[in-house]
């Protein structure tokens, strides 16, 4: 177990982690702790290096719509009328902070 600086150490260690994890390691066994271990050690690196995305509110909201199969018009609980859906998943007017509260 190292620090991981490149890429390929990266590589390498999530085939290592994929190796350990194939193994069904039993609760409190060495390969646990060296899978919580390389876990770390992987996410530390992916910290480091992979940017973060901001999401968009309305693009996470379609999103959400998509997976759960709702349509606008199940929406208009939390937003307001079929027209104010329509207008704020157009990006027209901001989401109001007692929409984003209601959709949460």
């Amino acid at each position: 177990m190292k620090i991981i600086k490149t890429e390929k150490d990266y590589q390498a260690a999530m085939r290592y982690l994929s190796e350990l994890m194939s193994r069904d390691p039993k609760p409190g066994s060495k390969d646990e702790d060296e899978l919580e271990l390389l876990a770390l050690v992987i996410h530390d690196f992916e910290r480091q290096t992979i940017p973060l995305v901001k999401a968009d509110p309305i693009e996470s909201i379609l999103f959400h719509m998509d997976q759960m199969g709702l349509t606008r018009k199940d929406l208009t609980q939390y937003i307001g009328s079929i027209s104010k859906v329509s207008e704020v998943l157009s990006h027209k007017p901001p989401l109001s902070l007692s929409m984003i509260q209601r959709l949460h």
